[in-house]
């Protein structure tokens, strides 16, 4: 692998995608991009606010391009977005960089969202959302990554190390 991020972070909602990846960027010196934060800074407005006002597949097509730009651009952490790598475009994009998959149970997961969450594919019924996306995507995370580490009950920092230790381990 040549050029790119250090690392790309996958993983459902609470798997603490945002909140390793700031650690990780700051344990190997590099910057840190999300793709949400880097889409609602370009667009001037939430993620929510797009998923209501534009829609799911406007969204999603912002998103492809966000993804793809961050990819070409970005020679640190970057940490995409839990439904980013349902686009086959992305998943192709993805087979060249060192991604890690941020695994999370349900339980790990609804706790660290929350009940009360204004993410938009939270509506209705929390826990069974969340199951529903976990249920969904686990097969596609795990397919991507070079690198898995469990989330659950494990302090940030604690992730991170591992993480640093895999990285180290991989070629770049």
């Amino acid at each position: 692998m040549t050029g790119g991020p250090r690392a790309v972070l996958i993983g459902t909602m609470g798997a603490g995608k945002t909140t390793v990846g700031r650690l990780l960027a700051e344990r190997l010196g590099v910057g840190f991009a999300d793709t949400d934060e880097l889409i609602e800074a370009q667009y001037g407005k939430s993620v929510q606010d797009i998923f209501v006002e534009d829609g799911e597949a406007t969204f999603r097509a912002l998103e492809r391009a966000a993804v793809a730009r961050a990819l070409e651009e970005s020679d640190g952490v970057l940490s995409l977005g839990g439904g980013a790598v349902l686009d086959p475009a992305t998943q192709a994009l993805l087979a060249a960089h060192q991604v890690v998959f941020l695994r999370v149970g349900l339980a790990d997961a609804v706790k660290r969202v929350g009940l009360g969450s204004g993410r938009p594919l939270l509506l209705g019924n929390v826990r069974a959302r969340v199951k529903q996306l976990l249920d969904e995507r686990a097969p596609v995370y795990a397919g991507l990554a070079r690198i898995t580490v469990d989330t659950d009950g494990r302090a940030p920092a604690e992730i991170t190390a591992e993480i640093v230790t895999a990285l180290q381990g991989e070629p770049a």
